[in-house]
């Protein structure tokens, strides 16, 4: 709960381009996995997204796990991204 308040104060104070998000439809796969890197954690304010998308599972909320999404970007269709999911609700979350 700490981690997202704080990546919400992040983008709140952060660059104004940020502020609302990104449409990752404007980078190409290679440029939008290299701004995350850069940027830790990104909001991608899409319809058919609308989350944050992680560098590395240190961003994501306690007891989470990494789950392999994907994202349209100018290039390609299906862009792998990063996303946290609860443990037991994704793909690599393990559970019962």
């Amino acid at each position: 709960m700490i981690r997202w308040l704080a990546l919400a104060v992040a983008i709140a104070f952060g660059s104004p381009a940020f502020a609302n998000g990104i449409d990752s439809r404007t980078y190409t796969c290679a440029g939008l996995q290299s701004l995350i890197a850069a940027q830790r954690f990104v909001f991608i304010s899409q319809a058919t997204f609308g989350d944050f998308v992680v560098a590395d599972v240190s961003y994501c909320q306690g007891g989470s796990a990494l789950e392999l999404r994907t994202v349209a970007t100018s290039d390609l269709p299906e862009c792998p991204v990063n996303y946290c999911v609860s443990r037991g609700m994704g793909s690599y979350g393990g559970g019962m």
